[in-house]
């Protein structure tokens, strides 16, 4: 089993989230949320909430990271995702999110949740998405 994420990259995946809060579109729900995946090759991307006043057409920060990272660099797995919202609670991937997340799971998937003002929780991703249907149970589909 992997070394956890060490602290310095869990401020490094602070930092690239807090970035990409700036930039969240969130006009109607006023609930900003920013996502910072690290990929097994130690690579870095990001991504906000993008709402769209047709509610079902806009993005979670976790889906907009993800299209960030297979659109500049194709299917990597991710090795931790770090979620942070301006709020008091950390918010946790949505469901939908969490199937996304499981496409590219790498096995030991660690889940970071925080908020603006320092709250952190961690949650290992197989705990938060068990018995998940994913590319392993499709014919061929095992990434």
């Amino acid at each position: 089993m992997p070394d956890k994420v060490s602290e310095y990259v869990l401020q490094q995946l602070r930092t690239a989230a807090m970035s990409a809060l700036e930039n969240a579109y969130a006009p109607y729900s006023l609930y900003p949320v920013a996502a910072a995946l690290l990929t097994t090759q130690g690579k870095i991307v990001q991504g906000c909430n993008i709402e769209n006043a047709a509610y079902p057409s806009g993005l979670c920060a976790e889906a907009s990271a993800i299209a960030q990272l297979v659109s500049s660099s194709g299917y990597q797995r991710i090795r931790a995702v770090y979620v942070l919202c301006a709020a008091d609670e950390p918010a946790w991937p949505c469901g939908s999110c969490r199937q996304r997340l499981n496409e590219f799971a790498d096995p030991e998937l660690e889940v970071y949740a925080a908020t603006q003002n320092g709250i952190l929780q961690r949650a290992d991703f197989i705990d938060l998405f068990p018995h998940s249907f994913g590319p392993a149970n499709l014919r061929g589909g095992e990434k």
